[in-house]
């Protein structure tokens, strides 16, 4: 295993290959979210417009997506530690597009099945991406970095939807369409400009016996605090999940939202998310560090769930947006204090972990949101709280908060990092 302190000696990527991570991560959330508003209309179709069975297939849907995530994520990671980081990446941006081609092109529900399991595999790639930046980055400009990623997820959910909705206005299938030609364009481009970030000496010796999606959380054991931090980021992705899972059906039950008025909700989540991690992160942990960071964004996010799970009126909970998007400030602290015990070499295996623990609370935390919000608002319930939800995941934060300052405590943390420029400055 290679220091952490030893220089890397491979070429330093251009802007224009830092630029190329940023689209990639920006497109395949684009995608993401240019189906959104189509998918669900599709499954209908092929279900004779069956409205409760179009419901248990989307579930399904989510569940598979996930599973793949899981069980791809820490594959990928960890072949790009053995083979590179450039040909995982070409590979999945190539193979994203093969996939939406097969689903602009699926006749049966079926087909459209194994298109969304296709997807789940081929979006693996965020965590080869993660480990690009980590080795083209020093510890002072990886808070900022992991930032303009997360910018660039916000971005995609942002733009995605809308155009997704135009497109699906005349066609369902054009969506899917335009996902493969904007994926495909990605890929193209990238083969130009994509240098390889891991030289050959730096990388692990094998990757097989790293295949195993289990396999890759035992990383997490190598140091305490990584370890620690692994829940802190499970019990933040877990609360995550409650905006993903319930946000329409809540804000159309408790405060008789339409569609477009979610729409325009989920826009302004996805700018304020954008702005805070675009723009604030860096300089935010530049001054603070990452461990004040990452408490304090815990906080944010705390008092944000609570407010929208006793919001009584729609514009408390659009208020709320803006402040709630300041806990996108503890992501980046996570990832860069979790980097910093890994060495070059496992870069990848680590956000393969990290993507998988993604994937996890993205399977569990579907049925465990819906399960509550079903029995909160049952006739034969003691105490009728549309917002329990929200106030779980409330809690879920408030214990990852304490569970952060507690393995964080001894935070002599500056272990040293390759001095490379980073292509984010």
């Amino acid at each position: 295993m290679s220091s952490p302190s030893a220089p890397i000696e491979s070429t330093k990527p251009s802007r224009a290959a830092f630029t190329f991570i940023l689209a990639m991560i920006a497109l395949d959330f684009l995608s993401f979210g240019i189906i959104a508003p189509v998918l669900p209309d599709l499954v209908r179709n092929f279900e004779g417009g069956d409205f409760g069975r179009t419901s248990l297939m989307i579930g399904y849907f989510g569940f598979a997506w996930n599973a793949m995530q899981f069980v791809c994520s820490p594959i990928l990671g960890a072949w790009s530690d053995r083979f590179g980081r450039r040909p995982v990446i070409l590979l999945s941006c190539f193979g994203f597009s093969v996939d939406y081609i097969f689903m602009a092109l699926a006749p049966s529900l079926r087909w459209l099945f194994v298109g969304r399991l296709i997807s789940g595999i081929t979006a693996s790639n965020v965590s080869t991406a993660f480990a690009y930046v980590t080795d083209t980055t020093t510890p002072d400009k990886r808070a900022k970095a992991f930032g303009l990623i997360s910018a660039a997820f916000g971005l995609g959910f942002v733009i995605g939807p809308v155009v997704g909705g135009l497109l699906g206005s005349y066609n369902l299938r054009y969506p899917f369409w335009a996902a493969a030609a904007l994926s495909l364009i990605n890929a193209l481009y990238g083969f130009f400009v994509l240098p390889e970030s891991l030289p050959k000496e730096r990388r692990a010796k094998s990757a097989w016996h790293m295949a195993n999606p289990l396999g890759s959380l035992k990383l997490f054991r190598s140091h305490p605090e990584l370890a620690g931090l692994a829940v802190v980021i499970t019990l933040y992705y877990l609360a995550h999940q409650s905006l993903i899972s319930i946000w329409a059906i809540y804000t159309e039950y408790r405060y008789a939202w339409n569609s477009r008025n979610v729409g325009l909700s989920l826009g302004v989540v996805g700018i304020s998310a954008a702005l805070v991690s675009g723009i604030l992160v860096g300089p935010y942990v530049k001054k603070f560090g990452e461990r004040v960071s990452l408490a304090s964004g815990l906080i944010y996010g705390s008092l944000g769930f609570l407010c929208f799970g006793l919001a009584r009126q729609g514009w408390v909970i659009l208020a709320t947006i803006p402040f709630i998007a300041l806990w996108g400030i503890a992501a980046p602290a996570i990832q860069s204090l979790m980097a910093k015990h890994v060495d070059h070499s496992s870069q990848g295996k680590l956000q393969g972990g990290i993507n998988s623990l993604r994937a996890l609370t993205g399977m569990a935390g579907p049925i465990l949101y819906t399960q509550v919000f079903a029995a909160a608002i049952s006739p034969t319930a003691r105490i009728h709280l549309p917002g329990a939800p929200y106030l779980v995941a409330a809690t879920l934060l408030t214990s990852s908060l304490l569970l952060s300052l507690y393995v964080t405590r001894a935070s002599a943390l500056s272990v040293p990092s390759p001095a490379t420029n980073s292509p984010a400055d």
